[in-house]
Parts: C-alpha cells; sequence; structure tokens
C-alpha cells in the first residue's frame, strides 16, 4: 500500500491514508513522497479529506471507521489491485510474476534487467530491492513488472490479486499449497492459477516452470503461446549451472535446444537460477539483445530478506531470510551451502504465516531441516485461531530433530502473551553457537524481537 500510495503521488495524485503502528523506513519515504499520513483509523479523516477515491486494502474489514462513513457517504472504493490496473498497467505490456515461491526475487530480477537495457520499465515489488531505492514506481516506458499475488482482493472482491492485472506475459514459477485461510486445499490454488493463464493474450506469452506437475494441470486450457523453463532438457529453456560459491554463480542456458550464452549471476541457489532464467526469456521475448541480457545479469542485487548479511552474534554471521514454507527453507539452506561450505548452520524458522502456524506441514517442517547443526522454532502466531489438532506441533518437530542427533528447542506461549519473546531464543543460541557458523532467521515478521536481540552488542 504504501510503494504505490508514493507511485501515485508521484504520478501527481493527491493522497492521503491512515496507519496506526507506521514505521520506519516507510514512515519518511510517505513524508518525503508528499503522502498525508494520519495515525489512526477516525471518520473525520475521511471527511475532512474528502477523496474521489478510496483504495480499500485487504487487511481492512466491515466496521472499521473510516470504510464505513465512505460507504455511507457514497464514495468509490476499489481494492488496491484495482488501482494498481488502472493507474499504473493501463494499456502497457504488463509482465505478471506469479507462483507460490519465487515472486520478490523474480521480479526484481525482471525489473533491474529491463532497466538494465533501457526500457524504463515500471513495477511493483513486494519488498525492498536491491538495484532500486522504491519498491514501486510508474513506467517512463511502455513495460510495467509486477508481482502476481495469488491472495485475495479486498473484503467484497476474494479473486486472487493477479486476476486484475491484465497479464501480457505471465510467469508461473510453481504452484503448491498455502494461504490456508483463503484456499482450502491445492485444487482450489490451480483453478485460480488457471483463470489467470487464460488472462494472456494470443499475442502475449506464458513463461512456465516446466518441471511442475502441479503447474501442467493448470496449463491443461491455456490458449496462449507457452514457453517452458527448468532442468529437463525437454524444456524450451534450460539452465546448466557451470561453477557456483561465494562469488556467485556462473550457468549456461539453453534456448530450444541450441546455446543462448553463459551468465554470471551474483547470488547462489537453483531457485535463483530459473527465477533468472524467467527473466532472461521475459527481456529476449521483449527483444533484449543477450549481450544486454548478460550485463543485466551480472548487475543483480538481491532485495532485503532474502539470504542478506545483517551482522555477527556470537561469531556467528546473521543471514535473514523470507522464507516461511517449508520448500523455500529447503531452497535457502541449499543456496546458503553453496555460497559458504562447510559452515556449520543453525536455523531459526518463526511459524508466522496461515498456513505454518497450522499442521498442514507438520512432515514437512520437521524434514527441512537436516543440514542444520540446531534448530529453534519461535512461538506460534495467534494459535488460538485453531484447535489443538490443527495447529503445527512444534514440541513433535523438536523431538523429531533430536532423536536425530540435530539440537532443538520451541518457544510456547500462553493465550495473550505478549510476542516478546526472541530474548529466550537469543539466550538458547549463545550455548549453541560456534565462531564461524552460520545463524539464519527465517521469518517474514519481527520474530518476537530476536532480530532485535541479535544485533545488538555481544
Amino acid at each position: 500500500m504504501g510503494g504505490v500510495a508514493a507511485a501515485c503521488a508521484a504520478q501527481g495524485d493527491i493522497v492521503a491514508g491512515s496507519e496506526e503502528n507506521l514505521y520506519e523506513p516507510m514512515k519518511s519515504y510517505l513524508a518525503d513522497s508528499g503522502v498525508t499520513v494520519f495515525p489512526s483509523f477516525d471518520p473525520q479523516n475521511m471527511l475532512d479529506f474528502q477523496p474521489d477515491l478510496v483504495v480499500v486494502g485487504n487487511a481492512v474489514s466491515r466496521l472499521n471507521e473510516e470504510l464505513e462513513v465512505a460507504l455511507e457517504q457514497r464514495l468509490t472504493c476499489i481494492s488496491l489491485p484495482e488501482l494498481i490496473a488502472t493507474r499504473l498497467i493501463g494499456k502497457r505490456t504488463s509482465v505478471v510474476v506469479a507462483g507460490t515461491h519465487g515472486k520478490t526475487t523474480t521480479t526484481a530480477m525482471v525489473a533491474n534487467l529491463l532497466e538494465s537495457a533501457g526500457l524504463a520499465p515500471g513495477f511493483m515489488i513486494g519488498g525492498v530491492p536491491g538495484n532500486f531505492e522504491v519498491s514501486c514506481r510508474p513506467a517512463s516506458g511502455e513495460v510495467f513488472v509486477i508481482e502476481g499475488d495469488e491472495y485475495d482482493s479486498a473484503y467484497f472482491d476474494k479473486r486472487s490479486k493477479f486476476l486484475h492485472y491484465r497479464p501480457t506475459v505471465a510467469v508461473l514459477n510453481n504452484v503448491e499449497f498455502d494461504h490456508s485461510d483463503i484456499f482450502d486445499n491445492l485444487e482450489q490454488i490451480q483453478k485460480s492459477f488457471a483463470l489467470y493463464v487464460r488472462l494472456v493474450p494470443r499475442n502475449g506469452l506464458i513463461l512456465a516452470n516446466g518441471d511442475d506437475p502441479n503447474v501442467a494441470e493448470v496449463l491443461a486450457k491455456a490458449v496462449s503461446p507457452i514457453q517452458r523453463f527448468g532442468w529437463n532438457p525437454t524444456n524450451d529453456w534450460v539452465p546448466n549451472i557451470v561453477d557456483e560459491g561465494p562469488d556467485g554463480t556462473v550457468f549456461d542456458l539453453a534456448y530450444q535446444r541450441k546455446p543462448f550464452g553463459q551468465f554470471h549471476l551474483p547470488v547462489t541457489g537453483r531457485m535463483n537460477v530459473l527465477n533468472m532464467v524467467v527473466a532472461i526469456a521475459t527481456g529476449h521475448w521483449l527483444g533484449v539483445a543477450p549481450t544486454a541480457l548478460q550485463a543485466g545479469v551480472a548487475s543483480y542485487r538481491s532485495p532485503k530478506r532474502r539470504m542478506e548479511e545483517i551482522g555477527e552474534f556470537c561469531g556467528a554471521l546473521v543471514i535473514e531470510d523470507f522464507g516461511h514454507h517449508p520448500t523455500a527453507v529447503v531452497e535457502t539452506l541449499g543456496a546458503l551451502r553453496a555460497k559458504y561450505g562447510d559452515r556449520r548452520i543453525v536455523a531459526c524458522f518463526e511459524p508466522r504465516s496461515n498456513t505454518t502456524t497450522r499442521s498442514f506441514f507438520q512432515k514437512q517442517l520437521t524434514d527441512c531441516w537436516q543440514d542444520c547443526a540446531a534448530v529453534a522454532i519461535g512461538a506460534l502466531d495467534r494459535p488460538e485461531r485453531f484447535a489443538d489438532d490443527e495447529r503445527l506441533n512444534t514440541a513433535a518437530i523438536v523431538q523429531d530433530l533430536e532423536t536425530q542427533g540435530i539440537a532443538a528447542m520451541a518457544i510456547t506461549l500462553e493465550q495473550g502473551a505478549k510476542p516478546d519473546w526472541g530474548n529466550h531464543i537469543g539466550d538458547w543460541l549463545k550455548s549453541q553457537l560456534q565462531t564461524g557458523d552460520l545463524l539464519v532467521l527465517f521469518s517474514n515478521g519481527d520474530f518476537g524481537g530476536l532480530r532485535q536481540y541479535v544485533r545488538k552488542p555481544n
């Protein structure tokens, strides 16, 4: 919401919004962008501002006082995806990056590659990109690149956000079960993705993971041109890793069984290689020359909280990563191993998403830590939402890990307890860490204060 608000202000709109807990750097970013921020939800804000358009975030529900006034005043209310479609995308070539994993990274890669090639794209990236100072900006050129989230659009529009984004190029990285608060099963998710690929015009392109059987089912009724990428040599785009280490990854790329070029990607990990293959394929379809694609790949910088080095703690290098799905965790651990060699890995995982706080991934969240010397699991986010047998059983994970010789601990909070429990994990980490270790924090939140704890002098 903040990034889009600033982008609208940059286009000349007068923008205001309400937020009870606005933190840095977004607080200063919005102020510098000319966006007015009200410090609380107050009906008077709506009456005083008298907006022509009210953008309702998907976290806002009925009985929000400002929303109620907007409805009573018969003001025009739209979802954030609708605003993006009309104000930022319009009739431009829309590159939409969708999938269970890798959306933010791939979107950042595509945007940077097109920027490097001089296409001046607009973009919306669901994180803080390493190559840009903003996460969202209007397009100067004719291309807009956007992260296509499958989450719902607003309380009055339960369609996935990506169904609003008018894809010319529709990326489908992978499909797995996630967002258990929105979808009941994998089949529902596949249905939404199937609608997404059917939005692509015949003169557009679907870029799909050819190694993912769940993606194959989604593509069954697609009518637009399809190019597949993956490790299987039958795909259209097939990478081959030549070297991987501290300086990143060198890979050769074949397109339709012919050599396309060699690329140096400054990060490691098989998933990151496939994400960059998507960016290369997109650039090629848009007419970018191979030499320009090579330069764009080499200039890539990861978004914040994607294998980001944030400091040291007890002699260990601290890495922060957004991973909150077991598949993403496994891929990240593999990428860290490729970059940092045989250093011991101590992992901390916060079950914070609606899916990982439940028992859907009980086995996967036990099995994904096999490369770790020690594992700490944070408290479940709002566990009172689910019955005991529906929640992730972190005590069982600890027990299973300990039988395999992996040191483990988990935080359990009483209902209503304050979420400031990071210091307890921090104290335990001091007994586990050795000089030269990697300490990896997997969380899309604050980890009960652990992020601040490990940044303090020790």
